[in-house]
């Protein structure tokens, strides 16, 4: 097996391989082109290299790599990619393959970061004298496997009584609540827009990061759920409090897995948890229709996620190096770094 590097501009051209490699490994639609394209048009630098991994004309792996200083490289990883650009069919070993890439992208080269690998699709190899792999975040994911009744039975006691409370003060308060489903393309915009308005009211809103239809996560959202709708696998859920919009969803799917991929909530109406109600409402929909196998959330597993799931698995980093006395260094450094940060508060 050998990799062929290209300019990422000739992206478009080998799409179809990098999808038929993707859907071959189902769970994660976001490594499709349709969601990578508009990525790439908005948060690449056109500098990235498309590298494909083949034996014989049959593509093994692929992936888009990025500079990483002056002597690195490292996949394609903007902050709306809940994994790294980097896909196999499930029998490329990563040491060798992370290996021999590094030695093939173009420059003088010192490491390759894989960022963000899913343990279930690349299976995380042992550290060795050449290769390192870190532990990112614990992510969780539910499994449609009963029916909704069952699911819920099995959840703590805790979220079935404030979600019962919840409900009761709005029916006090005569607040009729209702959950949406979007999955048209002209529809798309007109969310996003919504969705923007809850992120900019919140601390999304504070600190810049909130999606709005005119930035450029707003562009980047609107595009690719509308590519997704127009195949028929977007869905935006929306949940109002009569005529208000309080929580919003931004999920994809492939034919087995649904991927929740954002989520925002309108804080004012915190006391009643808004995206707590959706969410039962969402997975009762789910968990009825059987449509799909699973629902993950790729991001780190957080309080709330617990009351939802029950299983969780770890992202993980991998570091290749040219040489093992780098690799050793490296590590040096990450330990002495490690322990100025354990002993800081102390000296403050």
């Amino acid at each position: 097996m050998k990799w062929s590097i290209l300019p990422i501009k000739k992206y478009p051209d080998h799409a179809a391989r990098w999808d038929a490699l993707v859907c071959a490994r189902p769970g994660t639609p976001f490594l499709e082109s349709i969601f990578l394209k508009p990525l790439l048009n908005v948060f690449g630098s056109g500098d990235e290299c498309l590298c494909l991994l083949e034996d014989g004309g049959h593509l093994h792996a692929a992936a888009i790599m990025q500079r990483d200083g002056k002597a690195g490289w490292q996949t394609f990883q903007p902050s709306q990619l809940p994994l790294g650009a980097w896909i196999t069919d499930g029998r490329v070993d990563l040491t060798s393959a992370s290996r021999s890439l590094l030695r093939e992208l173009p420059g003088l080269n010192l490491v390759l970061g894989v960022s963000q690998i899913d343990p279930s699709l690349q299976i995380r190899p042992d550290d060795n004298a050449l290769l390192r792999t870190q532990d990112y975040i614990a992510t969780a994911w539910v499994d449609i496997d009963s029916s909704f009744e069952a699911y819920w039975d099995a959840r703590g006691k805790n979220l079935k009584q404030n979600t019962r409370k919840q409900r009761n003060k709005l029916q006090g308060e005569s607040i009729e609540p209702r959950i949406e489903c979007i999955t048209s393309p002209e529809l798309v915009a007109d969310a996003i827009a919504d969705y923007g308005k809850l992120e900019s009211a919140g601390w999304k809103g504070a600190d810049g990061t909130a999606v709005a239809l005119e930035n450029a996560q707003g562009r980047f959202y609107r595009t690719m759920l509308e590519n997704f709708s127009a195949k028929g696998r977007a869905r935006i859920y929306r949940y109002w409090f009569d005529e208000k919009v309080v929580a919003m969803d931004l999920c994809i799917h492939d034919d087995t897995v649904l991927v929740i991929l954002k989520t925002a909530y309108d804080e004012s109406y915190k006391s009643v948890s808004p995206s707590t109600l959706m969410r039962q409402d969402q997975f009762q929909h789910l968990f009825t229709e059987k449509k799909f196998q699973r629902i993950e959330f790729f991001g780190k597993v957080m309080e709330w996620h617990t009351r939802w799931a029950s299983q969780s698995r770890t992202i993980y980093h991998a570091t290749a190096y040219r040489w093992a006395w780098l690799k050793a260094l490296h590590a040096r450094r990450a330990a002495v770094q490690a322990v100025h940060a354990s002993i800081a508060p102390a000296e403050s």
